[in-house]
């Protein structure tokens, strides 16, 4: 196992034991035992995509990422699921435990499929996913109701099902740790949102949050049947796009938009309108976050004409990170004034990049080509697959705690200590931290960490960028109290940069997910 991935290993651990050391339940005993078995399965994955013995084609030059990944969910259930206890919100903290389980279980799938197909079959890792099995197990029919353990049940075979048409529609495009993440948060939000349905007759929940599981399952439902219905028809075609057009207008007027007016018991377009009208601030920062489209789009094709004039012009770290400060710009003031409107802002904003992902996917007319002929300047090694998905993963990382952020298990919605700063994790982690690593580390740095491209300077000035960051937050947002709880802040900040430094994975989505966790401690 090369030093790259042991460092990342323990930095994980270690984030795993801070979260135990503030959180011991009964299910601590089997996080600890599914990070071990991970390590050990991580281990055996990578040596098994080095000689080519995958079954999919995951995405190169990256290792497999099972330990991250396999931590990611189950520690997040479980910090959210403290939350919940404290405030005394009985309902949620039951929904975490089952995020917790589920998480788990995902985990336990993975590593039993990456150990099925190792030859010869590693003994000693088998025994120790075993004992990790056994626990999890055991345990989750000690706390789970038998309803619970049927949700738990349900993920899983969405997250089997939807694994199978995502790894063989798009190779290369993630490694396994990615998948596990994207894979099984889409199937938990998939089971969420039927779940909801078949109830929605009996409540009325959040309209935001039923927003966000309509946009992102009907989304996801455009694109599987587009990539299925092309598989046996071209689609370059005028008359394949014309159809491409027609259908997707059907699906989200015939299906997605009555789906989620059954939910929130209202015409979604009345609703919306009324509620981008709620405020004089919301039309200011509309306004203001177009003239941000616009300067991105400028920014596009600027260094396209740039590609005309020197046809081996390839867009630079620096200017990739311009992207970076857009979205920070972006996010800032909406957390800081409207976080509803910034919640359903990025919901509309991250389908609208689906949609047009498609379109560049599938070369649908007219803007098809163009897109194609645009983005491709932006690319770097972790765009291997088909899909371009690193501007997405962007958008994700940096809109994940706001989605995230449990407004029922706090008062008023807000926390104090580090958790006043939860819902800027994404900004932190991605829009400050890696953005300075990115542009120090290649500029200034010259002192490589072991295995990396990447520099101590950079790491050193990414931890330096954010705590000044954090300031200028307690400045500006006056609803921030961190109650002398600086040297747990700057440990969480450090050691997510450190893992920002080591990992492989795409940390546009891994680094807002653990500095999410360690905050909300």
């Amino acid at each position: 196992m090369s030093s790259l991935v042991l460092v990342e290993s323990l930095v994980v651990f270690t984030i795993v034991l801070c979260v135990h050391f503030v959180i011991w339940d009964q299910l601590s005993w089997c996080s600890i035992a599914l990070a071990i078995q991970a390590f050990y399965v991580q281990h055996k994955w990578d040596r098994l995509l080095k000689s080519g013995g995958g079954v999919f084609h995951f995405r190169p030059s990256a290792n497999s990422g099972i330990l991250p990944a396999c931590m990611a969910m189950p520690l997040l259930g479980m910090v959210l699921q403290e939350r919940c206890r404290a405030s005394g919100n009985v309902y949620f903290e039951r929904f975490s435990m089952v995020v917790t389980a589920t998480g788990m279980t995902l985990a336990l799938f993975l590593s039993l499929i990456a150990l099925g197909i190792t030859r010869p079959v590693p003994t000693n890792t088998c025994i120790i996913s075993g004992i990790a099995g056994s626990a999890v197990i055991y345990t989750a029919k000690q706390v789970l109701t038998v309803s619970e353990v049927i949700e738990v049940l349900e993920v899983l075979l969405i997250f089997v099902y939807l694994s199978l048409i995502v790894l063989y529609l798009l190779p290369r495009c993630f490694t396994p740790g990615e998948a596990l993440i994207v894979v099984g948060g889409i199937s938990f939000v998939i089971n969420q949102l039927i779940k909801r349905s078949l109830n929605a007759s009996e409540s009325r929940g959040d309209p935001v949050t039923h927003f966000l599981l309509v946009a992102i399952v009907g989304s996801l439902l455009v694109g599987i049947f587009f990539a299925l219905l092309f598989c046996f028809m071209e689609s370059e075609t005028w008359v394949s796009s014309l159809f491409f057009h027609m259908m997707t207008a059907v699906l989200g007027l015939g299906i997605i938009m009555p789906w989620l007016a059954l939910l929130i018991r209202r015409h979604p377009l009345m609703w919306l309108i009324d509620f981008v009208r709620h405020s004089s601030i919301r039309l200011y920062l509309l306004s203001y976050w177009l003239f941000l489209a616009v300067l991105a789009s400028g920014i596009v094709l600027q260094q396209n004409f740039k590609r005309g004039e020197s046809k081996k012009h390839q867009a630079s770290t620096v200017v990739r990170k311009y992207f970076h400060l857009i979205v920070v710009a972006t996010f800032v003031p909406g957390l800081i004034y409207d976080r509803e409107l910034l919640h359903v802002a990025s919901v509309i904003c991250l389908s609208v990049f689906l949609l047009l992902e498609y379109i560049r996917y599938f070369r649908i007319r007219p803007l098809g080509r163009l897109l194609r002929q645009l983005l491709t300047l932006f690319l770097d090694e972790r765009d291997s697959g088909p899909l371009i998905l690193t501007h997405i993963y962007l958008l994700i990382g940096l809109a994940l705690p706001v989605w995230l952020f449990p407004g029922p298990c706090t008062s008023k919605g807000t926390f104090s200590g580090p958790g006043g700063l939860v819902p800027y994790a994404g900004v932190l982690a991605v829009g400050v931290g890696d953005t300075v690593a990115s542009v120090f580390g290649s500029s200034l740095g010259e002192i490589k960490w072991p295995g990396t491209r990447k520099t101590v300077e950079g790491t050193a000035t990414s931890v330096f960028a954010q705590i000044i960051a954090v300031a200028l937050l307690l400045i500006f947002d006056g609803t921030i109290n961190l109650n002398a709880s600086y040297s747990w802040i700057v440990s969480s900040i450090t050691l997510v940069s450190l893992l920002e430094a080591f990992t492989s994975q795409i940390d546009n989505l891994i680094l807002p997910l653990y500095l999410f966790i360690l905050l909300m401690l």
